[in-house]
């Protein structure tokens, strides 16, 4: 049975904190990028990226209004995931149906993170939890070998059907090599040890020129999925701050800067699932940060 250990479910992320939005795309979308750069910590404003609705987010949105019209196809979608919600993750459901894919960035969005042009290619990149591989294969038009990890079956033979490299949750960082990009993104609160998988992660990453590319939706509310039910994980990270600047400050210096990395870029971005009969999508605030390592971490305890 999944656990939830290293997978993301932006579905079952969005029935914890419903927040939908009509079939029009409404000017209040503006909301979805907005942040206040003087809120956030001195460190943080000068690198704080301004993002808003592009193309590809839009066809995304469109594209899930029109799914989430077609009738008979949710209603099927309806009926198999209440029979099978009692023994299967909705991971592993929205896998077999195919779908509740997710949006996290756009491939210009992407790009404007890392500073990297179109042309630019690296050789090695890891996509922990990958889902269906939808956002996989935006970042991984940049890199000569595309390496996932997931733990719901049905989203492994999506992966496999895209021919990425997958590699086992527990021996992606026992590889002997290391890797030019790794994302982890909206999986830092749905682990068991988000310190520890940091750690991890910054021991894999090619020395000074490796980054890590973090999505975790905002207000920071850790739980894992273990058998159908939803419980704490065994390292609670709690992160302070009631707006989303306050948080994502205190993401930077109690977290990522204790694991020892630093930041390089942060935007603010919608986190996006496409939706179902009941709704046209489903959207959570992200933040979005790039992050390179430094030479020390610090003791968490």
């Amino acid at each position: 049975m999944w656990t939830g250990r290293y997978a993301r479910s932006p579905v079952v992320r969005a029935l914890f904190n419903v927040n939908t939005m009509s079939e029009t795309l409404a000017p209040e979308n503006e909301e979805w990028y907005r942040c206040i750069p003087d809120l956030l910590g001195d460190k943080l404003q000068p690198l704080f990226v301004q993002s808003s609705l592009d193309r590809d987010t839009n066809i995304f949105l469109k594209h899930s209004m029109e799914k989430s019209g077609w009738l008979f196809t949710q209603l099927y979608h309806s009926f198999v995931s209440s029979v099978l919600s009692s023994v299967v993750s909705r991971t592993s459901i929205n896998g077999f149906l195919s779908r509740g894919s997710m949006f996290v960035f756009s491939s210009e969005q992407f790009q404007r993170l890392l500073r990297v042009g179109l042309e630019w290619r690296a050789d090695r990149m890891l996509d922990l939890g990958a889902g269906d591989g939808g956002v996989t294969q935006i970042m991984g038009l940049h890199f000569r070998e595309v390496y996932a990890t997931e733990v719901s079956p049905p989203m492994k033979w999506h992966l496999q059907r895209k021919n990425y490299k997958l590699l086992g949750i527990d021996e992606w960082h026992q590889t002997g090599f290391k890797y030019d990009l790794i994302s982890c993104l909206n999986l830092l609160d749905r682990c068991d040890d988000p310190l520890a998988l940091l750690r991890d992660i910054r021991d894999s990453l090619v020395p000074k020129t490796g980054r890590l590319i973090v999505a975790s939706v905002v207000p920071f509310q850790p739980y894992v999925e273990v058998g159908g039910q939803w419980q704490r994980p065994k390292e609670h990270v709690k992160i302070k701050g009631k707006t989303w600047e306050e948080q994502v400050t205190n993401l930077s210096t109690d977290l990522f800067e204790k694991a020892g990395f630093e930041v390089e870029a942060v935007t603010r971005l919608p986190y996006l699932c496409e939706g179902d009969m009941y709704n046209d999508y489903y959207v959570l605030d992200d933040a979005v940060f790039v992050l390179k390592p430094t030479n020390q971490s610090q003791d968490f305890h």
